[in-house]
């Protein structure tokens, strides 16, 4: 049986690393994402870590944006 060997091709392979999921996620905040990384990321990628890196980062904004807003309104005086 022969398999097909180009990058889109590949059965299986190398998912990509924590840092490349953190980095198409982050990509993927701005709408950015290159082609090769969203064909890496659908043919290599297990949803479930780009779940979980969406959810955190999406944590994360949350957190930001509300710590910004209650220095804001701190030295506003409010």
């Amino acid at each position: 049986m022969h398999t097909a060997s180009g990058p889109e091709g590949q059965p299986g392979g190398k998912p990509p690393s924590l840092w490349q999921t953190i980095a198409s996620v982050a990509a993927s905040f701005f709408g950015v994402q290159s082609s090769k990384n969203r064909k890496r990321d659908f043919t290599k990628g297990k949803p479930l870590h780009f779940i979980a890196v969406g959810l955190g980062m999406t944590l994360a904004f949350i957190l930001v944006v509300w710590v910004a807003v209650r220095l804001a309104l701190r030295s506003a005086g409010l």
